[in-house]
């Protein structure tokens, strides 16, 4: 199954922040990798991530910097290709116009 996942820049660095791999990562950590990010504008991407089902948390009840702290954070595993896709998208390979003939 293929998704189109578009992705702006926010979205975009927090994703690259977390790694494709599958590792969970702690608040405190994502934000110190988000350092271009401000703590609102981060905590509102994080949250529509989390809504979207692209990132996985332990909860998605924090609103400031102190709750998301505390929280642990991945990429869904099940998203973890697209995701990659919209990162570094390629163009598809062109279909060949030949026709087999029996």
């Amino acid at each position: 199954m293929k998704y189109d996942i578009q992705l702006d820049g926010g979205e975009i660095s927090i994703i690259k922040a977390l790694g494709i791999g599958g590792s969970e990562i702690d608040g405190e950590t994502l934000r110190a990798r988000c350092g271009d990010l401000e703590t609102s504008e981060l905590v509102d991407t994080l949250k529509g991530l989390i809504s979207l089902g692209y990132v996985d948390a332990d909860s998605d009840s924090f609103y400031d910097a102190k709750g998301m702290d505390k929280e642990y954070f991945r990429v869904n595993p099940g998203y973890a290709k697209a995701l990659k896709e919209a990162l570094d998208p390629r163009p598809e390979p062109k279909k060949s116009k030949r026709v087999r003939r029996e």
